[in-house]
C-alpha cells in the first residue's frame, strides 16, 4: 500500500487526535500494528509565530516511520510556509491537512471542517502546501458541514485535482460532531469518485468493524480514532481480522496497567513528569474501560500528581481487579 512515494506495511492507521496522539501513545499503537501514525494537529499560524509548544507537538522519533504531521489553518500562504516548517522540523514522511475538525474554537476561525463550506479555498490551500513540501500531502475531512450540505464526494474531487495524494473521510457531518452513526455509504461514494487512496474513518471499535468497513466501502485503509483510547491492542485485533486470522484475546488487567504506566513514563521522559501526569489524568482511566469494579481506580487516575501516584494505582489495580 502506497501513499504517493510512501510505502505502508499494513492497512490500519492511527487517527490524529488532539490531546491523545502524543509520541508515547503513538509508539504503543505502532507496536501493536498501526501502519501509519500522525501527530496531534498543529496550528500553522502558531508555527509561523515560532510558538514553542506547537513545535513540540511536531516531534517524531527516529524510529517512528512512516509518520505524518497534521496541520490546520485557512490562509493558503501561511499554510504553505508552515507546512514546510512542520515537515523540516519533524522529518515527517507525509503532511496531512485537517479539514475535518468539528470543534467550535477551530471552525470559528474558519479552520477544520469549516473549509468544507469553501472548496475553492480548500483547493488553494492544498496547492500551496503541495508547492512547499517534498512529501505527499493528504487531506482529512468529513461527510459535510450539515445534513443539508453533504458535499464529501465533490470535495474529494476538488482535493484530488488540487494535488492531494490520499484522502481520509469521517462519515459524519460537522454538526453531528461524534454523535449518531457514521455514514459508511458516503465513504464508499468518495472511494468510487477518486483514483487516489481513500481511508475510511468512523465507528471502528473492533476488529470486526475494521474488516467490515474496508469490505463495505472498498477503501484502501481504515483509520482508528476513539476506538483505541486505552486500547492500542485494537490495531493487532484489526490486522488479524483483515488478514483472516483469529483475533488475539483482550489484554488482562495486568497488561493494561503495565502499558498505562509505560505510556506515562515514556511521556515523562519526553515532556517532563508534570506534563505526563496532566496527560495521564485523562488518558489512563481509559485503560480500565469495561473492567468490573474499576471506577474507584479510574477516579484516582484523574487526580495523579506524580509518577509514583500512578505506580501506586497500577500496583493496587493489578492486585485487586480481574476481568
Amino acid at each position: 500500500m502506497r501513499i504517493g512515494t510512501v510505502e505502508l506495511g499494513g492497512r490500519v492507521v492511527l487517527a490524529p487526535m488532539a490531546g491523545v496522539t502524543d509520541p508515547a501513545f503513538r509508539r504503543l499503537c505502532r507496536e501493536q500494528g498501526a501502519a501509519l501514525t500522525t501527530t496531534e494537529m498543529v496550528s500553522t499560524r502558531a508555527l509561523c509565530y515560532h510558538d514553542q509548544k506547537s513545535r513540540q507537538l511536531l516531534y517524531i522519533p527516529e524510529d517512528e516511520h512512516p509518520a505524518a504531521v497534521q496541520i490546520f489553518g485557512h490562509e493558503p500562504d501561511v499554510m504553505g510556509e508552515a507546512a514546510q516548517m512542520a515537515q523540516e522540523i519533524s522529518g515527517a514522511d507525509i503532511v496531512d491537512i485537517n479539514m475535518g475538525c468539528p470543534v467550535g474554537k477551530i471552525v470559528k476561525s474558519g479552520d477544520g471542517s469549516a473549509l468544507m463550506k469553501d472548496p475553492e479555498l480548500a483547493a488553494r490551500i492544498i496547492e500551496e502546501v503541495c508547492r512547499h513540501v517534498p512529501v505527499p500531502v493528504t487531506v482529512k475531512f468529513r461527510k459535510g458541514w450539515d445534513g443539508g450540505s453533504v458535499n464529501a464526494v465533490q470535495f474529494a474531487r476538488v482535493c484530488e485535482q488540487a494535488g492531494a495524494s490520499a484522502l481520509a473521510v469521517h462519515g459524519r457531518t460537522r454538526v453531528q460532531m461524534y454523535g449518531g452513526r457514521a455514514d459508511w455509504d458516503i465513504i464508499r461514494e468518495v472511494k468510487e469518485a477518486v483514483s487516489i487512496p481513500v481511508t475510511a474513518n468512523g465507528d471502528v471499535f473492533s476488529g470486526v468493524d475494521a474488516e467490515h468497513i474496508l469490505r463495505y466501502t472498498g477503501c484502501d485503509l481504515v483509520m482508528i480514532g476513539r476506538g483505541c483510547f486505552g486500547d492500542p491492542w485494537l490495531f493487532r485485533r484489526a490486522n488479524a481480522r483483515i488478514s483472516g486470522e483469529e483475533e488475539p484475546p483482550l489484554p488482562s488487567v495486568e497488561e493494561r496497567m503495565d502499558t498505562a504506566l509505560r505510556q506515562a513514563e515514556m511521556l515523562a521522559e519526553l515532556r517532563g513528569e508534570r506534563a505526563a501526569c496532566m496527560e495521564a489524568r485523562h488518558q489512563l482511566p481509559w485503560y480500565l474501560h469495561g473492567v468490573p469494579h474499576a471506577s474507584a481506580y479510574r477516579q484516582r487516575f484523574v487526580h495523579v500528581e506524580s509518577l509514583d501516584d500512578i505506580r501506586k494505582i497500577v500496583r493496587e489495580a493489578k492486585q485487586n481487579l480481574r476481568l
